[in-house]
Order: C-alpha cells, then structure tokens, then sequence
C-alpha cells in the first residue's frame, strides 16, 4: 500500500533576485513497511526532501500526499497532528531538551497528543527499558553518551506509536559501534511494521535498507532496491528484544482526556518554571523593572492615604463636624470688631436645633498670668462648659466646669499642659492652686492631656475658664467673638451650615455673621492628596511601563536563544497555541512573581518607616494591592504576547536548524 506520494516537487529558495532550486521535479512513492535510504552528497537536497516529507517544511510547488490526501490542504496545526502522531523524527545532533530527563524527554510527544501523565509515563518507561536505557531514565542528557542520546530519541520518535519514523544522518554524531547499534535498531523496528526512511551520506548506513534513493543536484538519479540488506530488513531472524505496549491511541486518550487540560496546564508551567531556574539572574533583573513599578504604586498609595489620614486626623484636633461662626463678612473684615450682634443667647438657640451636638460660645484675652514669683504671658479662653466635647479634649487631672459654674460666673480654670509646665514643673500638682489673671483670681480645677492640632504643638499658655467669667469679670462686654457648634453624627454637614446661616439670619434680621466649616477644609485635603496620589502613581505606572518594555525585550530574547527547542517541540506535535501558551505563561509568571515581591517589598518599606521611630503611618489598601497584582498580570500578557506570538510563527524546519 502506497502510505507518501511525491509528484513533481520542486523546493526553491530566493537568492538576491533570482531562486535557487534546491529539489527538481522530484516523483517518489514509498510504500508503508518499506525502509528505505536517501542518500546523496552535501547540498544534494536529501535533508530538504525529509524536511518535507516529514512535514517540517512545505514545497515550492508540486504535490505530496500521504495516504491520498494533499498536504498542502492542511492547516498549520493538523500538520502538527500528523507530526505528533504520524511521524517519528530521529536528528544527527539528537535534539534532546537539555533542561528535561530522558525520562521527560521521551514522554513530550505524549503530552502535546494529550495523554494521561499515568499513562504516558508507563509508555515513556517501557520505551526506555526496551532500549536498555532503564536505568538512565532520569538522567538529563548532558549525562548520557552520544549512543544513549540517540537511542533516546528513537524512543521519543515511537512514544505516539511513530508510523513512519525519519532518520536524517542517525549515525553522524556517533562512533561506529554505536552507529552500527542503532541502524540495527532501525532495521528491527522496520522488522517489526514501522516505515522507516534514513536521509545518509554514507553508504555503509544506506546498505541497511531494503531500497536505496540517490540524490544529485536535487534530482533523484537512481532508485534501486538492495535485495542484499547487510542488516534487518522484513523476514530476517533478527534478536528479539522486550516488546513494548502499543502507543497512546484514541482509547487512552479519551480515558485521560478530562484531565488533559491539568496535564498541559502542568506541563506549561513546569516548562516556564524551567526556563526561569535555568536562568536565575536574566529572571529577576526581567522582573526588577517591575517589582519597583508595583513596589511605588503600592508605596505611594498607601503614603498618599497615610498623609491624608493624618491630615485629617489633625483637622479632628481642631474639631470633628465643626462648625465656627464669627462676626462680619469674613476674615480680615476690619468692621468685625464693631459688630455686637453674637450673644450668648444665639449659642443657645443653636443648642437646641436637632442637627447639633453641643455648642460652645468663645470669647477670648490676653492678659498676665501671675502665679507666686512666676509672671507671664497667657491666652485666656471663654469658653461654655460643652467646649471639651465640641474640640475633643480629654481632662488628665481634675475635672472640666460644669454649667453651674459658667452659669455662676465661677473663678475656675482648666490649663493646658504648658501652663502646668511653667507655672509648676513638669510633676507640679496645680489643682487647686489660685492664680491670677490679670486681676481675677482663679482657681485651677482641671488639666487637659497633650494634644496634637493642625498647626503642630504650640508653645503658647492656654487657659479656660467660662466664657461668662470673661466677659463680666475681665472684659466688661455682654458680646461673643464667636460660637462653635459641634454637628452630630448622623448629620449632614452642608444641612447644618444652611440651618445654622438660616437660624442666625432670622434672629439678627442681617447677615452680618460668617461661617468657616472644617468639612470644607476636609474636602479640600482629601481632594488635594488625591491629586499628588494620582499624579505620583502616574509616575510609578510609566516605571510600570518600563518594565513591561523590558519583559518584552528579554522575552524577544528568550525566543532567539531558544528557537532550537522551539523546532523540537514543534517536530514532535507541538500546535502553534502550545508554543504560544508556554511563552506567554513564562511572561505572566514572571510579572506575577515580580508583583508579589513588588508589594512585598512596599510592606518593607512601611514596616522600615514604623521601625524608624518616626510616627507617620502608611495606610496600606487592599484594592490598591488586587489592582497592582492584576496590572502586573495584564503587563506579562500585553507584553508577553507578540514574543509568544513570534515564538508560535517559527517555520518548524529553520528553527531546528539554529542553534
């Protein structure tokens, strides 16, 4: 039965302007079962019309059937189905993937086919141990002799069964002994119902076959059949060895088809893991551009939230949900001073709006605090009996005064702890003690913790005491400097500040107030560090970019070097989707490993700020994180891609011959 069919084939390759004919009108029929040698000088074409037939390369014109059907009828990955499953390659050079065992080596035409990991390692076995190799299955070939490696691929070219099995130079790269071992090998597995076609310069290898083919300047100038085969051949009592099970075939493959996709999934990125470990130090500077891309993104979002929360925590300081109202049209209103229209009963009126939380009226003077033989300077705050709460002050000593005591005009105070710290060192007991302010007398019953404002800590000396007290005993002036409200919880801000302008208008029949809203100034922080975060980020994202050009580039790289194991791969079955898939996963993996150690490396650099002393905080997010990991993915497939693609694109015949 005819199995290959040549009809005036002819393979031409371009040369400046003109084509050089490599195979002239070539007419051939081999039949299945037969062996047969092509033999012929250097740039005869021989390995050419093996390229051919093997289907690792296509003809300039003419025709090639196998089995009847057209080739050139075929798509790039039925092709690669025939080459998986029909045809078995043995090279000169061996071709073996330095980076896999024999083991490995032998199972990969196995798993392009898509075969169970079970029952292709079963085969792989058998293979090995029939070729006397059993006990250097899991060697890698730079451990294994010439005679070792090609009796490896031998098993590799049977591993799906290897219908026709093409040797091209077998015996090239070894010594004659082993030469001669495996051209008997060859005449066996001929014995035994497998085509075998070996492309030779040396008619000592050619004698083994039952049927000789020369080659002469891309002609076939004889074909004549070697009635005296030295070796081998059909009918000849040849030793026998261990038989092997019989390939893979549609049975097998249905019963580990539901797990294939797991397999190839493994396979792929066992293959990428490898890649990356065989060069450890191109891996990681690949994936430094983007570790420090996604280290920043993280870094500076969490040091843009980190600001922003500390910026408002200090506007808190100042007073959460505050609400000041002063006299005039606004700062720096030199009519201020003459408006009178604040009074203590605007204060209460607010109090009880049910937006509001407490109110505090304010009144304050600067007089000289004397206190035994210390005289100084101080800040003397009028201020209800609700202010603690509005501002967010906490009593460390003593207590507060109580609405009796404002209601009473009380001689009590509450000082800061600078003023603890001058007037009675730094472990002083003040409560109790009277001092004077400027002519009032006034007895010290309370002093507030250290607190942090806005505006950083004050050396100032701050001192409270009601507001009713200041204005009746120290001022002589029934007007307020201002109210603060304190809005609740649950209430909206610009609601309030309408209802508070509203209530006051109505009650001084003007406008003669102004209303400064830290909620204003709140907004305009935030909005503030999430300009500078944006425009930071912007810049980590362009390193971002870098890093993406750079994995594109070794990439690129990665596909050169390795073009050879490229052509392997893709004479032993392997589809263009596989190729691709393998490459764009090592270009994921390698931005998802950077990532992770990208935002490993931002959490260093928050736990290096906390250690340092220093009590700043980086506000880490969770989204920021997901959305960095995800970018580092996008970047290893946008990037990754046209490498993969290139990788895929390969013609099977020129990247074998690149090394």
């Amino acid at each position: 039965m005819t199995l290959l069919t040549v009809e005036h084939l002819w393979k031409e390759y371009p040369s400046g302007e003109a084509t050089v004919p490599v195979l002239k009108d070539v007419n051939l029929s081999i039949g299945a079962g037969e062996m047969v040698a092509i033999v012929g000088t250097s740039g005869s074409g021989k390995s050419t019309l093996m390229n051919i037939l093997g289907c690792l390369d296509r003809p300039t014109r003419g025709t090639y059937r196998i089995s009847g059907r057209d080739v050139s009828e075929l798509a790039a990955d039925e092709l690669a189905r025939l080459r998986r499953e029909h045809f078995g390659f043995i090279f000169q050079r061996y071709h073996l993937l330095a980076s896999l065992t024999a083991l490995g080596n032998v199972e990969m035409p196995a798993v392009y086919a898509g075969v169970g990991q079970a029952a292709r390692r079963e085969r792989a076995e058998r293979l090995l141990e029939r070729l006397g190799l059993a006990d250097r299955a899991h060697h890698r070939p730079g451990q294994l002799s010439g005679g070792q490696q090609q009796r490896v691929s031998i098993s590799r070219a049977l591993m799906n069964g290897g219908r026709v099995i093409l040797a091209d130079e077998p015996t090239g790269a070894l010594d004659s002994a082993s030469g001669r071992e495996t051209m008997e090998l060859l005449s066996e597995l001929n014995a035994e119902g497998h085509t075998v076609l070996v492309v030779t310069h040396d008619m000592q290898v050619a004698a083994y076959a039952r049927r000789i083919i020369e080659l002469r300047d891309g002609e076939i100038v004889a074909d004549r059949a070697n009635a005296a085969a030295a070796h081998g051949g059909p009918g000849e009592d040849t030793a026998p060895r261990p038989a092997v099970g019989a390939p893979a075939g549609p049975r097998a493959r249905a019963a580990g088809r539901g797990l294939a996709w797991l397999d190839s999934a493994r396979e792929l990125l066992s293959m990428a893991l490898t890649a990356m470990n065989a060069h450890k130090l191109r891996t990681f500077l690949t994936m430094l551009g983007i570790i420090i891309g996604i280290a920043s993104v993280v870094s500076v979002v969490a040091l843009g939230q980190g600001s922003q929360q500390r910026v408002l925590k200090d506007i808190s300081a100042i007073g959460t949900n505050v609400i000041d109202v002063f006299p005039g049209t606004g700062f720096g209103d030199r009519r201020s001073g003459r408006i009178h229209t604040l009074v203590p009963a605007d204060a209460q009126a607010l109090a009880q709006q049910p937006y509001v939380d407490s109110v505090t009226p304010k009144i304050s003077t600067t007089v000289d605090l004397l206190y035994r033989n210390v005289d100084v300077s101080a800040s003397v705050n009028g201020v209800g009996d609700r202010y603690f709460r509005v501002y967010g002050y906490e009593i460390e000593q003593g207590r507060a005064f109580d609405a009796d005591m404002v209601r009473n005009i009380a001689q009590t105070a509450v000082i800061d702890q600078n003023t603890r710290k001058r007037l009675f060192g730094a472990a002083g007991d003040p409560i109790g003690k009277v001092v004077i302010l400027g002519t009032v007398p006034c007895r010290i019953i309370g002093v507030t913790k250290e607190k942090q404002t806005f505006f950083g800590n004050s050396d100032a000396l701050n001192i409270w005491v009601p507001y009713t007290t200041v204005m009746h005993r120290m001022l002589g002036q029934p007007y307020l400097a201002g109210i603060t409200v304190r809005v609740a919880d649950d209430a909206s801000m610009q609601a309030a500040e309408q209802g508070v302008s509203k209530l006051l208008a109505m009650r001084h029949k003007r406008t003669d107030f102004f209303i400064m809203n830290t909620d204003t100034i709140r907004k305009t922080v935030e909005s503030t560090t999430q300009t500078m975060t944006l425009l930071i980020s912007a810049i980590a994202v362009i390193s971002l970019l870098v890093g993406g050009i750079g994995v594109m580039n070794i990439m690129l790289v990665s596909v050169s070097e390795r073009t050879a194991e490229i052509g392997v791969r893709m004479a032993v079955g392997a589809r263009r989707s596989d190729i691709m898939s393998q490459f764009l996963i090592e270009a994921v993996l390698v931005c998802l490993l950077g990532g992770a150690l990208g935002i490993g490396l931002a959490l260093a650099v928050g736990v290096a700020v906390s250690e340092s002393g220093s009590t700043f905080t980086m506000v880490y997010s969770t989204t920021s994180m997901v959305l960095a990991f995800a970018c580092s993915t996008l970047i290893g497939v946008v990037f990754g891609y046209l490498p993969a693609r290139g990788a895929a694109r390969l013609d099977p015949v020129n990247a074998l011959v690149r090394e």
